[in-house]
């Protein structure tokens, strides 16, 4: 996951509101079975399952509930990788303080002789300040960062299920857009 820290994948509500729309007017042309042939283009994994659920022809409200599961189990895995970032802010300083004592020890042994006291503990704690510094400038912003794209996928997630709700229920396509909408942040 730390790769999306620097490409974002995110999705684009607006666009996936258009990709919405154009399946709603779809099915309302060709039914509901028009949709078959985005099934195979769609390269969202999750969208596809949707599209899917729909061309075979569930009820809405079963394939609302098995997105939304589908959604609910992935947003708790991202979440376990968040944690583990997450961890390591808590672990670093804790680590970084155990450099240092290790670091005041080996200048202890060397307390005979007096020149090597200053830079012997200079850099003992050196330590402390990596350990502080890699929490809060790396793990903790990494997680922070992490816990916002997921929360930002499940959230397109969820603009997706309604979607797709909304044609198997055969629902009017600027109602479906308007309706999409309201996931978009303003």
């Amino acid at each position: 996951m730390i790769r999306w820290c620097f490409v974002s994948p995110a999705a684009d509500p607006e666009r996936g509101i258009s990709k919405l729309v154009n399946w709603s007017l779809r099915a309302r042309k060709a039914g509901l079975l028009g949709l078959e042939d985005y099934i195979d283009q769609e390269k969202n994994h999750f969208e596809q399952k949707g599209l899917t659920l729909l061309v075979d022809g569930g009820e809405p409200e079963k394939i609302r509930d098995t997105l939304l599961i589908d959604l609910e189990v992935g947003e708790r895995e991202a979440l376990k990788s968040v944690k583990f970032y997450e961890a390591l802010g808590g672990y670093a300083p804790t680590m970084g303080i155990v450099g240092a004592v290790l670091g005041l020890i080996q200048v202890m042994g060397n307390l005979s002789d007096p020149s090597q006291l200053g830079s012997g503990i200079a850099t003992a704690f050196v330590a402390t300040i990596y350990g502080v510094a890699s929490a809060n400038l790396l793990f903790l912003p990494l997680a922070s960062k992490l816990t916002s794209i997921v929360a930002s996928q499940s959230l397109y997630r969820e603009m997706i299920i309604e979607g797709i709700a909304l044609i198997a229920e055969g629902e009017n396509p600027k109602v479906i857009e308007s309706r999409l909408l309201s996931f978009v942040p303003r």
